[in-house]
């Protein structure tokens, strides 16, 4: 049995490099983690690489997530990372270190109480917005609304998880911004009412 607690768990195969991880967070087995941000309660399970990311809070994200796919520079006689990890290659010569400043530019943006299934890709400069959900194998090119739900290869939107008033409301509430004391109390709600129920009660 997994206890989290404010400081974040990092399994001992994960690798975890120039990032902030929040409370309650947890990374798993073989996982990479790089010049991003976990928000709070997040986690990613085994074999999940993620760079150059801003995630918010209560994120799950599914085994073998890749979240910011490297970019090559089509636009060269070579696509080949010898142009640019040059020091790897030739003794003497620095790296390109332009175009890792235009890599770290193209960072992507995951919202709150986000779902990114089992083996989604997630290109750069993606922007994926509160409460959304990618399923599983999906290639997100292109932004994705709050609560949308998309799918696919490229993925694309099928539909929406709420209408626009509840999507509006769950926004306004941002009950992923209450204290852990008030989640815990708030816990058996989370459990038994309907969207719409719950926003009535804990609205105002």
């Amino acid at each position: 049995m997994t206890w989290l607690s404010e400081t974040p768990s990092i399994h001992p195969t994960a690798q975890v490099s120039g990032s902030t991880l929040g409370r309650y967070t947890e990374v798993g087995a073989g996982s990479h983690v790089s010049r991003s941000t976990l928000g709070d309660y997040s986690y990613c399970v085994e074999n999940t690489q993620i760079a150059y990311a801003e995630i918010g809070k209560f994120a799950n994200i599914a085994s073998h997530v890749r979240i910011y796919a490297s970019m090559h520079p089509m636009e060269r006689a070579s696509l080949h990372h010898f142009t640019y990890r040059s020091s790897w290659y030739f003794e003497g010569e620095a790296d390109d270190q332009d175009f890792f400043d235009w890599r770290a530019g193209q960072g992507i943006t995951i919202g709150h109480d986000t779902w990114i299934g089992h083996g989604a890709v997630v290109m750069p400069g993606v922007r994926i917005g509160n409460g959304a959900i990618i399923g599983s194998n999906a290639v997100v090119t292109k932004d994705v609304a709050d609560f949308a739900i998309a799918v696919g290869v490229p993925a694309r939107v099928i539909r929406q998880r709420f209408s626009d008033d509840v999507a509006g409301r769950l926004d306004a509430m941002k009950w992923w911004d209450w204290s852990h004391e008030k989640l815990h109390a708030a816990l058996p709600d989370f459990r038994k009412l309907g969207v719409e129920g719950f926003l009535e009660k804990y609205e105002g």
